[in-house]
C-alpha cells in the first residue's frame, strides 16, 4: 500500500491524498461503507458502485470469522472472490464486537477468550490468530487487535488497556511481518492508538504507535461515550504524533458533522454503521438537515427526497413515496434510505476534498455543519 499526500488546507489541518493498493486506489478523505459480514446490509453491490460511488468497504473479522467461517472464504480466495467486490477492503480486528460482549468475554495476557454471539460456542483470539484470521479473509488493510475501552473508563483502567494493547501489537506486528498474503496481492496491517480521553496517554499511545512505522495508522476508541469536543481533542493531540506522510483513520466515526469535524483536523478515513442503521430506522441525512420520513410533515411532499443528492435514489423518488413506504413497512424503504445515506456520506467527503484543494475549505465547512445540524 502506498499513500501520497496531495493537498493541505492553509488554514485547517485537513488534506487530501491517494491510497493505491492492488485492488485499486482510495481518495482521501474517504468514507467507508460497512459490509460487517461481506455484504453492506440492504444494498446491493451495483448500487454501492454506480450511486453511492464507495472506493473501499469493511469487513468484520469477528463476524466472518464465525460465519461463513475461515475454511469457506479460503475455499473461495478470499473475500473478495466469495462476494465479487473487486475494489479495496478494510478488516477491522473484531475487538471491538469481542470487547462489546462483557458478559460473555475473558481477557487476559494471551488474549481474549469468548463465546459466540451464535451458539455460545468458545473461542479465543490472540494478536496472532487475529493476523491469521485477517490472511484468509484477505483484506488489503489489516487492523491489529486491541481493546476498545469505554469512554467513561477510569485512569488506571484506560492505562492498564493502553499497555496490553501495545503489548499485543507488538506480537501482532511479528506475526504480519513472518508471514504472507495469500492470494497474490499484498496487504497492510494499522495498529490503533488507544488511551481512552486521558491526553498523557493517549500522547503516548501514539508515539509508540508512530515508533512501529507502518504504512498507516488507526485512532480507536473515541465516539464511545465521551463528549464530542473531548473526542475533537484526542483527534488533535494524536494527530499532531502520527506522520504526515501516512493515511489516518479514525475507527467507528460517525455523524456527517464528526466526520467534517475530524478532515479538519486532519483525518483521512472513516467508517461508521450510522448511515445504513438509522437509514432502516427512517432517518436520513441530507444536504439541508436531519429529516425523519416517518414524519406526518412529508406525507403530501413530492418534491426529491434530496434535490442537492447523487443518487438516482434521491431524483426518482418523492420524500411522500418513500414516507408511505415507511408507514407500510415496505423492505424497499430500507433500501432506499440506506442508498441514500451512503451516497449522501460519500458525496460529503468528496465535497471537503474539492474545497480542500480549492482553499476554502473552512469557510465551507462552517456553513455545512451549520446546515447538516438541522430537524427538517
Amino acid at each position: 500500500m502506498k499513500f501520497k499526500l496531495q493537498h493541505t488546507d492553509p488554514n485547517s489541518k485537513a488534506r487530501t491524498g491517494v491510497i493505491t493498493t492492488d485492488h485499486g486506489e482510495i481518495r482521501t478523505p474517504i468514507f467507508m461503507p460497512v459490509g460487517t459480514v461481506g455484504s453492506v446490509k440492504g444494498v446491493h453491490f451495483q448500487e454501492l458502485r454506480e450511486e453511492v460511488k464507495a472506493q473501499i468497504i469493511l469487513g468484520n473479522t469477528y463476524h466472518l470469522y464465525l460465519r461463513p467461517g475461515l475454511e469457506v472464504l479460503e475455499q473461495a480466495g478470499g473475500l473478495h472472490k466469495f462476494n465479487s467486490w473487486d475494489s479495496p477492503i478494510l478488516t477491522d480486528s473484531g475487538g471491538y464486537q469481542v470487547f462489546s460482549l462483557a458478559g460473555t468475554r475473558k481477557m487476559h495476557e494471551e488474549g481474549v477468550t469468548f463465546s459466540s454471539h451464535i451458539d455460545g460456542s468458545k473461542h479465543l483470539f490472540t494478536p496472532e490468530k487475529v493476523v491469521d484470521i485477517q490472511r484468509v479473509i484477505g483484506a488489503d488493510i489489516m487492523m491489529a487487535l486491541d481493546e476498545c475501552t469505554p469512554g467513561t473508563a477510569d485512569y488506571n483502567y484506560a492505562k492498564t488497556s493502553m499497555e496490553l494493547t501495545h503489548r499485543w501489537l507488538e506480537r501482532g506486528i511479528k506475526r504480519f511481518d513472518e508471514t504472507e498474503a495469500k492470494y497474490g496481492y499484498s496487504q497492510t496491517f494499522f495498529p490503533i492508538v488507544q488511551g481512552c480521553v486521558y491526553p498523557d496517554l493517549r500522547r503516548q499511545s501514539a508515539e509508540f504507535i508512530a515508533s512501529q512505522e507502518r504504512e498507516g495508522y488507526a485512532i480507536g476508541g473515541l465516539a464511545v461515550g465521551e463528549p464530542a469536543e473531548v473526542m475533537y481533542e484526542m483527534i488533535e493531540l494524536v494527530n499532531e504524533i502520527l506522520p504526515e506522510d501516512k493515511p489516518r483513520y479514525l475507527m467507528g466515526v460517525g455523524t456527517p458533522i464528526n466526520i467534517l469535524e475530524a478532515i479538519e483536523r486532519g483525518v483521512d478515513m472513516f467508517d461508521c454503521v450510522m448511515p445504513t442503521r438509522n437509514g432502516r430506522n427512517g432517518m436520513l441525512f441530507t444536504s439541508q438537515g436531519i429529516m425523519n420520513m416517518r414524519n406526518e410533515k412529508w406525507k403530501n411532499d413530492f418534491s426529491p427526497i434530496d434535490e442537492f443528492g447523487t443518487a438516482t435514489v434521491d431524483k426518482v423518488h418523492t420524500k411522500a413515496y418513500l414516507r408511505h413506504l415507511f408507514i407500510a413497512k415496505e423492505l424497499l424503504a430500507m433500501q432506499i434510505a440506506s442508498v441514500h445515506n451512503l451516497a449522501f456520506y460519500l458525496w460529503l467527503v468528496d465535497e471537503a476534498r474539492k474545497h480542500i484543494e480549492a482553499g476554502d475549505f473552512t469557510l465551507w465547512k462552517k456553513e455545512m455543519v451549520q446546515r447538516l445540524g438541522q430537524r427538517l
